[in-house]
């Protein structure tokens, strides 16, 4: 190649990602490696054969189109765009074979792979831009700024903050032998067992209130002065979710459990640090808030709290479990006012969420999704009471920027209002006939999660629908073909146009064509598993616990999902920051080359996912 020519390849690979992430050293030794050659229309590139010589494509201007060899797209490229990633590795059975074709004239740089390999073992810190598996140059995307000091306690797992320095103890142990080994141990707090359940709690302020200033009896058994039935947090719970926990119950100690195994405990002084987010504090002012007025004055810190996270780049997955936790707080305080103006209720209920918000994923955008459940014995007059009470909560939360739900699934509208046996009646007929209303109505309460009232409503109903579901020869089916008629958007960035009309025309909608297809395979694979758990991602990797996805492919939708997570929060926090509202419709052209690029790598996975599905499910 000329040598003329080097100072403009450089220039340009200069923008593009990741060349723009290297050293002006390592960008142009990769300059002077590389080849040009021309495309004309319709000409073609095989891959997935014994090749002498291996390129990564780097497309300078034109088109191209990929497909795989049963004649599914597998993307478009455009100018600046890569391909050629798969052939890097040395493993053929990770080299995927396809075919690539010009759709205009097109002019294409090529560096030779061996030339790329031995370039990256000398700047070996730049190798995982040019990873060949996906899910490791989407984990390089998703580069975290804040130090853990930066973050916070609060957006930290219980585990890496709660002592091991615990007491368990039989509920028949002498309460002086307790104290001794509280003592021994220097720890503040001893767990109560019997039978091998956690039955109480005994702190060392129980020791002195309940034993030394009442005179108690050294010898009598500690199970007469423990706190029954405490709460407790899992080891991966935040920390925020515990100290939410904590203020809503006037606690000071948490038992951190597994199972029933006690790994630690969690106390008030683990949290008395300096922190950057201030979400706690935000939960401790709804928790006291006397009227809509009060709470709806609290949306600006909500909003910087989100600002917060975002900016920091904290992981999606923890920003939707702080926003979820404030949205429960807003719930239960929004609940405990109403029932204050209505008086008591006439009969048991329980208050449910659904949605975004049952599955910890709450942004800013999040509406309401919210129902109630009546037990059996309720009249036509105690539904009554409920319909006024639901009206004046989802009031309440819209008054507060949580909106009311456009589908109206909400406890305001009386089919989401409903006695326990009708609703399994519901789930019944829905789940035998999944007709779209009916399949759609199951989806949206597929996840639910109990926030007020009598907990054991939504476990019995939630039982009577996995039982529903497990005896249904059809309702799976019938997922499988709903969740892969939308396709991801693998054309995007070549003039495709997702929304043709109205305010968002010439927009990608994120939620739709991404993450709304992401959540509903996780559906299905949790079904599938046995998992009963809301969020995606557990879902994803309960299957993989399962086998019903591989460790490789559970890689690839973990880094799609977060990835396209964090560029839908990305794209709400600009828009807030700017004083616009926030939405889920993004301007193709509003990505730089580094969004595109990751974008593509986690539509085609999302695709491939699809078809995965499609065949497997087929196959039952």
């Amino acid at each position: 190649m000329p040598q003329t020519l080097i100072p403009n390849i450089h220039d340009f690979l200069a923008t593009i990602d990741p060349f723009d992430k290297l050293p002006k050293e390592l960008q142009r030794k990769i300059a002077c490696c590389i080849k040009i050659t021309y495309l004309a229309k319709g000409e073609q590139i095989q891959f997935g054969g014994e090749h002498e010589l291996r390129y990564l494509y780097v497309v300078r201007t034109g088109s191209m189109e990929q497909r795989k060899h049963n004649g599914m797209l597998r993307a478009k490229l455009g100018s600046e765009d890569l391909f050629g990633f798969t052939f890097l590795s040395e493993q053929k059975e990770s080299q995927e074979d396809y075919t690539a074709v010009a759709l205009e004239n097109t002019l294409l740089y090529l560096v030779p792979h061996s030339d790329l390999l031995s370039l990256l073992e000398e700047y070996p810190d730049f190798a995982e831009h040019f990873a060949s598996n996906v899910q490791v140059r989407l984990h390089s995307a998703l580069d975290v700024v804040w130090s853990d000091s930066e973050k916070g306690i609060f957006v930290k797992k219980v585990s890496e903050v709660a002592s091991d320095k615990i007491v368990v103890a039989d509920s028949s142990t002498p309460i002086r032998q307790v104290a001794e080994q509280i003592m021994a141990v220097c720890s503040p707090t001893a767990v109560i067992t019997e039978n091998g359940q956690i039955v109480g709690l005994v702190t060392d302020r129980d020791m002195t209130k309940r034993v030394i200033v009442a005179g108690l009896d050294y010898t009598r058994p500690v199970k007469e002065i423990m706190t029954p039935n405490p709460l407790t947090v899992a080891p991966n719970d935040l920390v925020l979710k515990a100290s939410s926990i904590m203020m809503q119950n006037n606690v000071r100690s948490l038992p951190v459990v597994e199972g029933n195994n006690v790994l630690g405990v969690l106390t008030t002084t683990h949290l008395v640090r300096n922190n950057r987010i201030q979400a706690v504090f935000l939960i401790e002012k709804i928790k006291y808030a006397k009227t809509v007025s009060d709470l709806s004055k609290l949306t600006p810190e909500r909003q910087a709290i989100f600002e917060a996270l975002v900016e920091g780049k904290v992981s999606g997955d923890i920003i939707g479990h702080v926003m979820t936790l404030i949205m429960d707080a807003y719930n239960r305080r929004l609940l405990q006012i109403a029932e204050e103006h209505f008086g008591k209720p006439p009969c048991e209920f329980a208050w449910i969420v659904a949605g975004s918000h049952a599955r910890n994923e709450v942004h800013m955008l999040s509406d309401q999704d919210n129902a109630i459940i009546l037990a059996d014995d309720a009249t036509a007059a105690d539904r009554i009471y409920f319909q006024g009470l639901a009206m004046w909560v989802c009031n309440a939360l819209d008054a507060c920027a949580y909106p009311l739900c456009t589908g109206k699934f909400m406890a305001v509208n009386p089919k989401w209002c409903m006695p326990l046996k009708v609703w399994k009646a519901s789930y019944s007929k829905w789940v035998a006939n999944p007709e779209y209303d009916s399949l759609l109505n199951a989806t949206v309460f597929l996840e639910t999660r109990w926030l007020y009232g009598n907990e054991s409503f939504n476990k019995e109903l939630q039982a009577h629908l996995f039982s529903s579901i497990k005896s249904s020869h059809v309702f799976l089916s019938s997922m499988v073909r709903d969740s892969v008629s939308v396709s991801p958007p693998l054309g995007i960035f070549n003039s495709l146009v997702l929304e043709k009309s109205g305010e968002n025309s010439k927009t990608l909608n994120i939620k739709k064509f991404a993450l709304s297809l992401l959540v509903d395979l996780a559906r299905i694979y949790g079904l599938s598993s046995g998992s009963e758990k809301a969020e995606t991602m557990a879902r994803f990797e309960h299957a993989y616990e399962n086998n019903l996805l591989s460790e490789d492919m559970l890689k690839n939708v973990q880094g799609a999902f977060q990835f396209i997570t964090q560029v839908r929060l990305s794209h709400q926090f600009t828009a807030l920051k700017e004083g616009r509202v926030a939405d889920n419709h993004i301007d193709p052209n509003a990505f730089g080359s580094f969004e595109r690029k990751h974008l593509k790598d986690a539509f085609r996975i999302i695709a491939d996912l699809q078809e995965y599905t499609k065949l497997k499910f087929n196959r039952q």
